[in-house]
């Protein structure tokens, strides 16, 4: 009886057990479940959406759709996977054990951006029923598995952003047939891998493709002429590659193109005009490249074009008409191409644009008050072009400018005040130009200014003492300027200097600021060529920072700070200075009292940098009146006087420049003009100087020296300018009367022109801005000096080339000051084949005698040889003559390379011939003639 009923107990039981047991087995073995867990417990770490992938017991109704309700898990109504999406998870680990075979259905498989390694698994491929597949943005390495041409229903395929090899296999795309392969597929993206090899001709066969993605990899080879097939592509990307050849003229049939970008390969050749033809062009990269010829010039045809970018390639000829009323444009990029054009024609008005570089190009013309209508730009750079004119103040519209960069012009008139309105300005740079007038102080309104860079260019007047309030600023040069007055304390508070302080190469005058020792982040100071004075503060011990300083050409004195910079900084960072000290530097004499002894014969009398026109007359009528007492007591031509008067702008002695020269022995002789011998003087601290010895026969010459010797004196240091030479001091004692320049270390021009390395080396480029320096020396003496200085003896030999062969117009023996008061009648002075005519048969000196000297030199610049016969051919012309340039040009150099230098020459000889025309009032200013050289040549 116990026993029935335990059998009827186990009866009533048995298919609840075999049901549960038919449950819990139907959990377990669900293929999908499994592998997903499986792939799971095989990850390196657990991420959140992942903590929802557990096993959990289920009703009747729902065993077989556990994994349905898993983040990142999605499933059709039969309870099977069609979607995995881990995007954006940062999980760690592969794909080896993930089971592709499980997951029949599955559609979508989306794991971009997480730390997956390994290769991709080939039995991805079975995927037959797959339609996007993203594992962009790992750490995949290996091969693509050629089993991917299995996925004939993926629409969209990216496997960017990984550290996948080998080459793009043919086998992956369709055949002509169109049945085997990527069919479907209409987005194809491998950017950012290691994939190389050529482009397949087959990837033409992909009909449906809408995007192709290949840029940043290792491609090589040529475009595939069968890529025209894809008539259906939007965006085409093959950037950062090694592509070369040409662009094949097909692609004009792609007319849905609106993304184009080829940059940063090797292709060559022209721009297919068939571009042209895509009229729905929204991006087009050119960029850095070998493209020549001409820009597509229908390239904004469809007025659609928001980014063309074309750097760095060898584009030469007119700017695409198409641009100009191309509004649709936010981003420009034509710089380093050879690009000729009117700036203010070619150009519109683009309410749209935020960035346009043109720079370093052939662009001409002037800057339009137009720009100031681009009210969204935030970079403006048209460096290195031949733009004239002035800043237009309308610039100060652009409200949201950070970028303006003007750099390498030929642009003039002063700097507009209104630029202190760009309160989001971060960088200047209108360096290498011809601005002149004075640094506005609204400059110092640019709270945000980074860098700040004015240098290269004819500004004068103290520097704004506002500059210091630009409390970003990290680079600040306003080098080789004509900027004087005292350093402006305020300086000191721009304490985020780091890059560089330059304000060398100007008339700086007074001591450093010791406000200077706040700028502790700063690594480079060029304070040289200035007229400072004083000593070093103390307080530059404190800039640590500090990798290069240079003080040279100055008057400083006293000690050099004990700090690493000064200990590590070369001897040639402190010559020509008054009289530094240092107890660590051996080539500085020791810092102590300093024993002038009377055996050593130095004379050592050094006088503050002239300030002003009063103390400067004051000095010339004192030095005159000791030239006079001395001559009146010289009895013998031997006489030597051990008393004398030397003034000298650094560290330099009487006594050194004897030694130096061993009494100016004629083998330190370097040239020779009319008023005496220059030497070259090496001192023993290695400074290099140029002395000019002044000669006379006789002691009844002394007067003829004196004035020669006082009229240079008193010319020179009134002068100052870029073009120039630079007095640094004089002498005259005993027999010897002598100054001292800067020594140019490249001679004089007529030496190299007449030297046949010399000429190959002033190239037409050179020689142009040789005889633009000259013109500009020229108009500083005659419009910009009161009284004005006429120089009297212009030629070649007075022209010196520094080292890198900028002119400086040198020996002002002859230099004369025009009197308003005074007939300015003098004895004809100048070396023959220079002088005016009208000079033979008058003594009245004026302004227009240089201007005759300079076109004379500047044939001679254009010729290669001093025009004696052919000026005479001209003057005795009595008819107009046609001349042509061919005609004139010096024959050993190749003719010019391009027509815009043509026309800069044809200009300068066209100036050249109406000044040395014989009447001296139908000859133009210096003014005219440096101003009409600013000019296009075609304008002239």
């Amino acid at each position: 009886m116990s026993n029935k009923k335990s059998c009827v107990s186990l009866a009533v039981l048995f298919p609840w057990l075999i049901l549960l047991s038919s449950c819990k087995t139907s959990f377990a073995s669900n293929p999908e479940t499994v592998a997903l867990l499986k792939w799971k417990a095989s990850l390196e770490n657990q991420s959140i959406i992942l903590q929802s992938w557990v096993s959990s017991s289920a009703t009747a109704n729902s065993t077989t759709a556990t994994h349905c309700k898993w983040h990142g898990i999605a499933c059709d109504d039969a309870g099977s996977v069609t979607e995995i999406n881990l995007a954006y998870q940062g999980i760690r680990g592969n794909l080896d054990k993930l089971d592709f075979s499980s997951f029949p259905n599955l559609l979508r498989l989306d794991l971009k951006v997480n730390q997956l390694t390994g290769t991709i698994p080939i039995d991805i491929g079975i995927l037959s029923k797959l339609q996007f597949l993203d594992l962009s943005t790992n750490n995949f390495f290996g091969t693509l598995p050629l089993s991917l041409a299995n996925l004939t229903q993926v629409y969209e395929l990216d496997i960017s952003r990984n550290n996948i090899t080998g080459v793009l296999d043919s086998s992956l795309f369709p055949d002509k047939t169109g049945r085997t392969g990527l069919i479907s597929v209409r987005k194809f993206l491998l950017q950012t891998t290691g994939l190389g090899g050529r482009i397949p001709d087959e990837i033409g066969n992909m009909k449906n493709l809408s995007l192709l993605a290949l840029d940043e990899n290792q491609f090589h080879g040529c475009i595939p002429v069968s890529i025209g097939n894809l008539s259906e592509l939007v965006i085409l990307r093959l950037s950062s590659n090694r592509l070369s050849g040409n662009i094949p003229p097909c692609i004009g049939n792609m007319r849905k193109l609106t993304d184009l970008r080829l940059f940063t390969n090797q292709l060559s050749g022209l721009v297919p005009s068939e571009l042209g033809n895509l009229s729905s062009l929204t991006v087009l990269h050119l960029s850095e490249n070998n493209f020549s010829g001409y820009l597509p010039q229908q390239v904004c045809r469809g007025g659609k074009l928001v980014n063309f970018t074309a750097a760095f390639n060898n584009f030469s000829g007119p700017i695409p008409v198409t641009l100009k009323n191309c509004h649709s444009l936010y981003r420009v990029r034509l710089e380093h191409n050879q690009l000729t054009g009117v700036l203010d024609q070619d150009f519109g008005v683009y309410p749209s644009l935020t960035y346009i570089d043109l720079s370093f190009n052939k662009l001409s013309g002037q800057l339009s008050s137009k720009w100031g209508e681009c009210r969204n730009l935030t970079l403006l750079r048209i460096a290195g072009n031949n733009l004239v004119g002035e800043i237009p103040a309308e610039i100060s519209q652009l409200k949201k400018l950070a970028v303006l960069d003007l750099s390498s012009n030929r642009i003039s008139g002063e700097i507009p005040t209104e630029l202190g309105k760009l309160s989001k300005l971060l960088s200047l740079s209108l360096k290498r130009n011809r601005i002149s007038g004075q640094v506005p102080g609204e400059i110092g309104e640019l709270s945000d200014l980074e860098s700040l860079d004015l240098s290269q260019n004819m500004l004068s007047g103290p520097i704004p003492y506002q500059i210091g309030d630009c409390s970003r600023l990290q680079v600040l040069s306003l080098a080789k300027n004509n900027l004087n007055g005292t350093i402006p304390y305020q300086i000191g508070n721009l304490v985020a200097l780091q890059g560089l302080l330059d304000l060398s190469y100007n008339f700086q005058t007074g001591e450093i600021p010791f406000q200077l020792g706040k700028l502790t982040s700063l690594e480079q100071l060029n304070l040289s060529n200035n007229n400072l004075s004083g000593t070093i503060p103390a307080s530059f011990s404190n800039m640590l920072s500090l990798i290069a300083i240079n003080l040279s050409d100055n008057d400083f004195e006293g000690p050099i700070p004990d700090s690493n910079i000064f200990r590590t900084t070369p001897p040639s960072s402190y010559s020509n200075n008054k009289d530094f000290c240092s107890n660590f530097l051996p080539y500085l004499r020791t810092c102590t009292k300093n024993v002038r002894s009377q055996e050593n014969n130095k004379v050592r009398v050094i006088i503050a940098p002239i300030a002003g026109g009063l103390i400067l007359s004051l000095a010339i009528i004192g030095l005159l009146a000791l030239f006079r007492e001395r001559s009146s007591r010289i009895t013998s031509q031997n006489e030597e006087d051990s008393s004398g008067v030397c003034y000298f702008n650094g560290r330099i002695s009487y006594g050194d420049i004897i030694e130096a020269t061993r009494n100016f022995n004629e083998s330190y002789c370097i040239g020779e003009g009319g008023t005496g011998k220059v030497y070259k003087v090496e001192l023993s601290d290695s400074q290099v100087l140029a002395v000019k010895k002044l000669k006379y026969k006789s002691r009844d010459e002394e007067s003829d020296r004196i004035k020669s010797f006082s009229s240079e004196v008193a010319a020179l240091a009134e002068l100052r300018h870029r073009n120039i030479v630079k007095l640094h001091g004089f002498c005259s004692r005993g027999s010897h009367a002598f100054l001292v320049y800067e020594y140019i270390r490249r001679g004089s021009l007529g030496k190299m022109l007449s030297s046949e390395n010399g000429c190959e080396e002033l190239d037409w480029e050179k020689r142009v801005r040789i005889i633009e320096g000259v013109a500009q020396a020229l108009s500083y003496m005659h419009h910009d000096c009161v009284p004005p200085i006429v120089h009297r003896d212009i030629s070649s030999h007075n022209v010196l080339l520094n080292s890198e062969l900028e002119a400086r117009v040198s020996d002002f023996g002859t230099a004369k000051f025009l009197k308003p008061d005074s007939s300015n009648r003098t004895a004809i002075a100048g070396t023959f084949g220079y002088v005016a005519p009208e000079m033979a048969y008058t003594a009245v000196v004026t302004e227009k005698c240089d201007v005759y000297s300079y076109g004379v030199l500047t044939l001679e610049v254009l010729m290669g040889k001093h025009p004696g016969e052919f000026i005479s051919y001209l003057h005795s012309s009595t008819t107009n003559r046609c001349i042509d340039l061919e005609d004139v040009l010096d024959s050993r150099l190749p003719p010019p390379a391009d027509q815009q230098l043509t026309d800069k020459l044809c200009c300068m000889l066209g100036i050249s011939l109406s000044c040395i025309r014989i009447n001296p009032h139908s000859r133009p200013t210096m003014r005219d003639v440096a101003r009409g050289l600013q000019m296009e040549a075609r304008s002239l």
